[in-house]
């Protein structure tokens, strides 16, 4: 599967939301530690099982406007994002086994 693609503010509605297949969007900033943890991790999952599910990331710091609107207050958050609403969401880094359990029901 391809590299995890930046999504903006701008392409948000038409990347994310209007997508025909479930997006996990990765809500990072540049300077969050956790968030350089948990990014390896999600690469992985995403050469894995990146045909059942999207994974897309978002730069909290470039894109204020979506995270305040899905009031994500705490990063990594991962939000997963089925027919336009939040159908799971994942704060902090978690280790991988943890993040496949969480996802289970859009991998398997």
């Amino acid at each position: 599967m391809a590299e995890m693609q930046a999504v903006t503010d701008a392409d948000f509605d038409a990347q994310v939301l209007k997508s025909d297949k479930p997006v996990l969007v990765d809500f990072w900033a540049e300077w969050c530690g956790p968030c350089r943890q948990v990014s390896p991790i999600l690469d992985e999952i995403n050469k894995q099982h990146g045909d059942k599910i999207t994974f897309v990331k978002m730069n909290v710091d470039e894109n204020p406007v979506t995270p305040a609107a899905y009031r994500v207050t705490g990063i990594p958050t991962l939000n997963v994002y089925q027919g336009g609403e939040v159908v799971k969401q994942i704060v902090g880094a978690k280790p991988k086994a943890a993040l496949l359990n969480e996802l289970s029901d859009f991998i398997n």
